[in-house]
């Protein structure tokens, strides 16, 4: 694997927790807590998709 491969695998795992996060904070009843993670996580896949874009462009994926 390259490291634009486990960069994308990195930034994967993250938006994973954020979602998970999501579950587990609307379970403990904090919505600003649920909040929070949820923009995170939209935060963090729509930068997987602009690095992705990226580096498709460059020719490194």
């Amino acid at each position: 694997m390259s490291s634009a491969k486990y960069r994308l695998l990195v930034i994967a795992i993250l938006s994973v927790i954020f979602l998970i996060l999501v579950g587990v904070t609307l379970a403990e009843k904090s919505v600003i807590g649920a909040s929070i993670s949820l923009i995170l996580s939209i935060l963090t896949v729509g930068y997987g998709f602009i690095t992705r874009a990226k580096l498709k462009r460059e020719g490194k994926l």
